[in-house]
């Protein structure tokens, strides 16, 4: 049985939303525990499917990691307070990211031998599967041996939670050749050729979502650009298709014949049905939902979070990183 911590607080939509998406899946998933953090008068509404954890404030977009400490009555403290003495097995929260990575980071600790927490999610590629990539902006900078250890995290979670028994692994370049890419890209890659049999070579990003790859392994600050650029490039095209469709009485025709082809891509480009990002590298399951998420895409966080502890990922992560001190 899971148990997990919410903080109810920090999103963009408020705590209404978060009340919402974890009563449901409650009532989808009885089996799962909650424990959840905020305001108690916001959160009444729960008080027959969870645990309410009163915490009267709330964690800035912007505080940093000295605010993060000296504040212990926010709802994101008390959240990631309940991973790290025990409580519960896994956190989800939709507040700011670094303030939520930094406490969750400092509470939960680091999984003995690996140098750098990693954030991980999965994109929607043409063919359906997904592709998994990280790190997508837990860190602004990178070493070559950091990159090698996401590659063999994003080989642990694809293996364990998405079954993909040999996982085709590539890292992000400006070109497919080794010998492309930045100084960091340039030197990570005969290191990732050494040490991980999955890893396929480097990937242009503009084939990043084709399919061809199951994890694709990106320094933090370029991962991050990735992410945001494709969102970007998804809101873009959806925008276009709505004004092409609306300009007249024969394109208004048209889109009833494309309709269902339009409602199946936006399926695929659906970036909600993926609720957040995974923090990979510590010791518990966390997931950073999107800041500003509805019901639907919270809810898939909380699944997220609770794939993570059924598939007992964190610990799967401690023995790979353990056998590779003994070997």
């Amino acid at each position: 049985m899971a148990k997990i911590a919410i903080d109810a607080m920090g999103s963009d939509n408020g705590s209404s939303m978060v009340v919402k998406a974890v009563k449901q899946y409650k009532i989808d998933h009885p089996e799962t525990e909650f424990f959840v953090c905020g305001r108690e008068e916001e959160l009444q509404e729960l008080k027959d499917y969870a645990t309410i954890i009163h915490a009267p404030d709330v964690m800035g977009m912007e505080d940093g990691a000295l605010a993060v400490m000296r504040n212990r009555n926010t709802s994101m403290y008390k959240a990631c307070e309940l991973v790290g003495n025990g409580t519960c097995d896994g956190v989800v929260g939709a507040g700011g990211t670094g303030a939520f990575l930094t406490c969750a980071t400092i509470k939960l600790k680091m999984i003995e031998g690996i140098h750098r927490a990693c954030l991980c999610t999965t994109f929607p590629t043409a063919d359906g599967k997904g592709v998994v990539i990280l790190d997508i902006g837990a860190n602004n900078e990178n070493q070559p041996e950091h990159l090698v250890q996401f590659a063999k995290i994003g080989e642990v979670y694809s293996k364990k939670v998405r079954k993909i028994e040999e996982p085709n692994i590539y890292l992000i370049s400006n070109g497919a050749e080794d010998k492309k890419g930045s100084p960091l890209i340039k030197a990570a890659n005969p290191m990732l050729r050494e040490n991980n049999k999955y890893f396929k070579g480097n990937l242009e990003a503009r084939y990043a979502l084709s399919g061809e790859a199951d994890v694709l392994v990106c320094p933090g600050f370029e991962g991050n650009i990735l992410l945001k650029s494709t969102e970007g490039t998804a809101k873009m095209v959806s925008t276009l298709l709505n004004g092409a469709f609306r300009k007249n009485i024969f394109t208004k025709i048209g889109y009833l014949f494309a309709r269902k082809g339009i409602k199946e891509m936006k399926a695929v480009m659906d970036y909600k049905k993926y609720g957040g990002a995974m923090l990979l590298g510590v010791n518990g399951a966390v997931v950073k939902a999107h800041g500003n998420s509805d019901e639907k895409s919270f809810y898939a966080a909380i699944k997220y979070a609770d794939l993570m502890i059924q598939n007992e990922v964190v610990n799967k992560i401690k023995e790979e990183f353990k056998n590779e001190e003994n070997n």
